[in-house]
């Protein structure tokens, strides 16, 4: 899997947690307490700008998932 192809699955592996929990990218960015455009950017890989894996880890805590499932990049869900 490429790196371009990585930065895809996470943003939907993101997204389908995300939203598979009914929130909106607004309360996932206060739960995990990052910012708006940190969700979009981090879901959306044409705006990647490679934020940190700290964030990820606030991400995955928000969702209520480990880290190994947010980064799990399974061909599909």
């Amino acid at each position: 899997m490429t790196y371009g192809e990585k930065l895809i699955a996470l943003g939907l592996n993101i997204a389908y947690y995300r939203k598979l929990r009914l929130m909106t990218q607004e309360q996932l960015a206060e739960k995990a307490k990052v910012s708006i455009s940190t969700i979009r950017k981090l879901e959306n890989p044409n705006m990647f700008t490679g934020d940190t894996f700290g964030k990820i880890c606030l991400l995955a805590s928000a969702l209520d998932i480990t880290e190994s499932e947010l980064l799990d990049f399974r061909q599909s869900k």
